[in-house]
């Protein structure tokens, strides 16, 4: 098993090159990726044409004025485009801005705007999110490549760019010459310390924050990867997430192609039987997946299902303990429930890997994984809290090598509330309590963000769309616990006129949210309230909302 130290001497020096790590080192005959269809046909990406195609598209990204340190957003799907697009973008040196597809044009253009994106590459069935309702694209819009459909207007073609055909230079007004480095074919070093990725955390006080994500996070990516999840070179690995969201990012793409190892990448929406067909045709032995899957396929399971599931993880929410029985019902085996954030990546877990295997403890959510210092701080200092003693989960920097978050994007007092004063913790936001062995237990978000199906939405988003409604004074929004999703969205609404309150406005502010931040998103309950509970200064007090929601549950 490889160690914590060979882990960033390979990815956290000067000289690392993610094109080569990520892609140009293994076996060119080797299948990176085996994309899936709806329908069960597939097609294999091996190593070599990921660096073939993803060249020549580097090659077209310069000839557009792309250089090292540009931000180039992804509105994609899973899909080999995807891959081959990322591989482009980090050749030439150039970050990625991840966008998710069920995001609606305002949440895009925020983020957008935020990382100052130059170009944007999108699937043909994104193409309309990125410009308001009813405007069409002009010679001055954001330079747009469109992927897997046609391009139309004054858009590129992913297929055409790949392929090497068409013209690419010339274009204004994004052709503008840089001072640094150029492509010539070959791929830019930017080392450990240059950025790879921004992806923006979910907001809950404020807008969403960019997270510089660097090339030296992909060796705890990796460490992941084989620490966690035990993914061996034999294995049929299948992380479900999302690849515009962390898990999905750092731990379907990123890992799997930094270690060599093959990766499934389902292109069709989930359901239950797809999801089972998919298992039993190709042979699944390594699963990765939120909670909600498990509880989807619980829910849609019928008797008889095969598979050949060696190891089995959840992450992006508490594991409950009803999928633990389950798994062992379905699959004769218990799911192990793994702990990270965006800005750590996974730290702490129920290991697979052979020698950090150990029983599972009800409730925990495992123990510090290789390579990071997970505690409980006490509530009202930063020393570690006493054993069983509810506190706050940090991780502690000094002894935690792979630590690689160290500030978020022009947001300096955002970053200091993440630290203690002495830069010694990093502060999770997540309370928790540890027992004796090291095992820690999570038991709530310090923070109001919401997690449902493994996406971690923020109320002010929610809340953002809901006031721009005439009808609406103000807006607060939590999650309630669901069996399926683990968590969904209700809002409290304080209506300008009491008298509006009706289901059919309830329905409109629905759909408000639907097609003004996400379709995922919406709430499922709107309650129109007199008043928000609120403290002296004026911030509302969403935890007094939670309990008065419980209180309605429990009285029903």
């Amino acid at each position: 098993m490889v160690d914590v130290q060979e882990l960033l001497d390979t990815f956290a020096v000067p000289g690392a090159n993610a094109a080569q790590l990520l892609c140009d080192r293994h076996p060119a005959e080797d299948t990176a990726f085996t994309v899936i269809a709806a329908d069960l046909s597939f097609v294999d990406l091996s190593y070599g044409e990921l660096r073939e195609k993803s060249t020549q598209f580097a090659t077209a990204l310069t000839s557009l004025g792309v250089r090292r340190g540009d931000h180039v957003a992804t509105l994609m799907g899973k899909s080999a485009e995807l891959v081959i697009a990322l591989l482009g973008i980090w050749r030439v040196g150039a970050v990625n801005v991840p966008l998710f597809t069920a995001f609606a044009h305002d949440a895009i253009d925020f983020r957008l705007q935020a990382s100052g994106a130059r170009l944007v590459i999108c699937d043909a069935d994104q193409r309309t999110k990125l410009l308001p309702p009813g405007e069409v694209p002009t010679d001055a819009s954001r330079p747009v490549v469109v992927a897997r459909g046609e391009a139309f207007g004054y858009d590129l073609s992913l297929a055409e760019m790949v392929a090497g055909t068409g013209s690419f230079s010339g274009l204004e007004p994004f052709a503008v010459k840089h001072d640094g480095d150029s492509h010539d074919g070959g791929s830019v070093a930017a080392g450990g310390e240059g950025a790879l990725v921004q992806l923006f955390t979910s907001g809950t006080t404020g807008t969403p924050k960019g997270v510089p994500i660097p090339l030296s996070a992909v060796a705890s990516f990796v460490g992941y990867h084989r620490f966690g999840l035990d993914v061996r070179d034999e294995d049929v690995f299948w992380n479900v997430a999302d690849p515009g969201w962390a898990y999905g990012l750092y731990f379907a793409l990123l890992a799997p192609m930094a270690a060599g190892n093959r990766s499934l990448l389902l292109s069709a929406g989930f359901s239950p039987e797809l999801m089972w067909a998919v298992m039993g045709k190709f042979g699944v032995t390594n699963l990765a997946a939120a909670p909600t899957v498990y509880r989807a396929l619980r829910a849609g399971s019928t008797g008889g299902q095969g598979h050949a599931l060696r190891c089995a993880s959840s992450a992006g929410e508490p594991l409950t303990p009803d999928v633990i029985s389950w798994g062992r019902e379905a699959f004769g085996l218990e799911v192990r429930d793994h702990y990270g954030q965006t800005e750590l990546g996974m730290v702490a877990g129920n290991a697979w890997a052979k020698g950090l295997q150990e029983p599972l403890r009800p409730g925990s959510m495992g123990r510090t994984l290789p390579g990071w210092s997970v505690d409980v701080l006490a509530a009202d200092n930063d020393e570690p809290a006493v054993d069983g003693e509810p506190g706050r989960v940090a991780v502690n920097v000094p002894d935690s090598p792979f630590m690689w978050f160290g500030a978020y994007v022009d947001a300096p007092e955002k970053t200091a509330e993440r630290y203690s004063a002495d830069g010694r913790w990093y502060i999770t936001g997540d309370s928790g309590r540890r027992d004796a062995d090291g095992y820690i237990y999570f038991s709530s978000r310090d923070d109001d963000v919401i997690i449902m199906a493994g996406y971690r939405i923020g109320p002010f988003d929610v809340e953002s769309v809901l006031v721009t409604h005439s009808a609406v004074a103000e807006a607060a929004v939590i999650g309630a616990p669901d069996e399926i999703r683990g968590e969904v969205l209700e809002a409290f609404v304080v209506l300008r006129d009491p008298e509006a309150a009706s289901d059919a406005l309830a329905h409109e502010l629905q759909k408000l949210v639907k097609t003004g931040f996400a379709a995922h998103a919406y709430p499922r309950r709107i309650h129109f309230v007199a008043e928000l509970p609120k403290t002296p200064s004026g911030k509302v007090q969403r935890y007094v909302l939670r309990q008065d929601r419980a209180a309605m549950t429990d009285l029903n």
